[in-house]
């Protein structure tokens, strides 16, 4: 269960509901759970609407407006959700990285923590950058050239932009204990 209240939009007052609104236009009702309310980290952008909107703002921008391929975003979001062990965030991004044309044995080698089997030096690289950072906050040269020969000076800035995000994202998920759909299995063991 949760840790913050869940709430519908009806709860909420006008900048909270325009801030629902937007979420669900930017995602579908495939945000809205069962009960009504906003699943993943949603509920906790709309509990604090100020930030909330701005945090889906990022979102949106750093998913669908860089020049990232969105199999690569995809991968360093997995990658991301793994380290942290974000159940939520692998839940629905490791389908999405699949539906973007990362390989099944690098979505499942990414999600039980080994060297995924890359057949492309790009998903390579920015593999690289995503787990370099999530463990150490930090890029050896190695890793930033390899990457940086795909994404240049832009596509490097948004990448580790793109890591940081979902790092919050995943300390949202994992703080505020967001739970699965009710139909979804965890990938890891509960500690």
């Amino acid at each position: 269960m949760t840790r913050i209240p869940s709430v519908r939009r009806e709860e909420l007052g006008p900048e909270g509901q325009q801030l629902w609104d937007s979420i669900v236009k930017g995602r579908g009702e495939v945000v809205v759970a069962a009960d009504g309310t906003l699943a993943g980290p949603f509920n906790a952008f709309i509990t604090a609407p100020d930030a909330g909107r701005r945090l889906s703002s990022l979102g949106a921008t750093l998913r669908f407006g860089t020049s990232i391929e969105r199999r690569l975003s995809e991968i360093a979001i997995i990658t991301i959700g793994a380290r942290w062990q974000a159940e939520f965030e692998w839940w629905a991004h490791a389908p999405m990285a699949r539906e973007h044309g990362v390989a099944d044995a690098v979505v499942d080698a990414i999600g039980r923590g080994e060297d995924p089997p890359f057949e492309v030096d790009d998903e390579r690289a920015v593999y690289a950058v995503a787990r370099q950072l999530s463990h150490s906050g930090r890029l050896d040269q190695q890793t930033y050239d390899a990457a940086h020969r795909f994404l240049g000076d832009a596509g490097m800035v948004e990448l580790v932009s793109l890591c940081g995000y979902y790092t919050l994202v995943s300390f949202l998920l994992n703080a505020f204990a967001v739970p699965l759909p009710p139909d979804a299995s965890p990938l890891w063991a509960e500690s």
